[in-house]
């Protein structure tokens, strides 16, 4: 997932860049069957500690389907 973040080649992202990459990321993991909702979850984890929840902190949510790398 995070391959494909930094394969965009840009500092700010969407969502639906992401979701672009989805039949990519549904080939790696057959047996996922809600791959598009793993993409929103996974997105999510990395960037909560910007929160103060501790986890990875990797993106920061910038609001309406939209991020940066940290």
């Amino acid at each position: 997932m995070l391959q494909v973040v930094q394969s965009l080649g840009k500092l700010e992202f969407t969502l639906a860049d992401v979701y672009a990459h989805a039949s990519a990321l549904a080939k790696l993991h057959p047996n996922n069957a809600h791959v598009r909702d793993k993409i929103r979850q996974q997105l999510q984890v990395r960037s909560l500690s910007r929160l103060g929840r501790g986890d990875l902190g990797l993106l920061t949510f910038l609001g309406s389907g939209s991020y940066r790398l940290s």
